[in-house]
């Protein structure tokens, strides 16, 4: 359920490939809200142009323009998201669930992007980071998630909130950079939880890592 609609489809700069993307692109969809995704060509230095820094001057995806609401970084959009066009359940009002949702928010920008994120960059993109690294952080992280999702349904409780939508992605596609799932029982139930959920629409796999050919 949402309470508003936009006055016009929300447009969705981002790569097909981008976890960050997905991120904005699922909720989106959960949402049901309208929206066009502009796909950028990164090779092609689509993000480096003049005209997509004016948007993000950093030159990162996903981007969203809302209006005359243009905004960047991808957890802040699902709280921008969530404040205009969700109910109250995705970002609780209360201290400590809102608390709950924001201590995920910052595990996705922090563990999940040095850990699963950072060791899919460099298995699907060649990236030029310490790959091992990455995968030990994403172990410590996931041994820490897995007791933690042993009492819970969802990552702030007992139902789906943005703290889901934002650490779901890249943990979903860690075996794409060398990390596999198979330890962490609870984690793979609550990614099944996340994906049943209406509407969800899943990032396309890459044969990388441990799914390579």
């Amino acid at each position: 359920m949402h309470a508003a609609q936009p006055a016009q489809p929300i447009r969705l700069y981002t790569t097909l490939l981008s976890g960050h993307g997905h991120r904005v692109k699922l909720f989106l969809t959960l949402l049901d809200l309208p929206f066009e995704v502009v796909e950028l060509d990164m090779k092609a230095g689509d993000n480096r142009k003049p005209e997509y820094l004016a948007l993000n001057p950093f030159g990162q995806v996903p981007t969203i323009q809302d209006g005359d609401i243009t905004l960047f970084d991808s957890n802040a959009i699902l709280v921008y998201l969530a404040k205009r066009y969700g109910d109250a359940s995705w970002l609780p009002d209360d201290p400590p669930g809102a608390a709950a949702v924001q201590r995920w928010l910052s595990l996705a920008a922090g563990q999940v992007a040095y850990g699963p994120c950072t060791a899919r960059l460099v298995t699907v993109f060649g990236a030029p980071h310490d790959h091992e690294a990455a995968k030990q952080i994403a172990v410590k992280l996931f041994g820490v998630l897995d007791r933690e999702l042993a009492n819970k349904p969802f990552a702030a409780g007992d139902h789906v909130t943005i703290a889901d939508i934002a650490a779901h992605t890249y943990i979903a596609h860690a075996p794409e950079g060398g990390v596999s799932l198979d330890p962490y029982p609870n984690i793979r139930a609550w990614l099944r939880r996340v994906e049943a959920l209406p509407r969800f629409v899943a990032m396309p796999t890459t044969k990388a890592g441990l799914l390579a050919e």
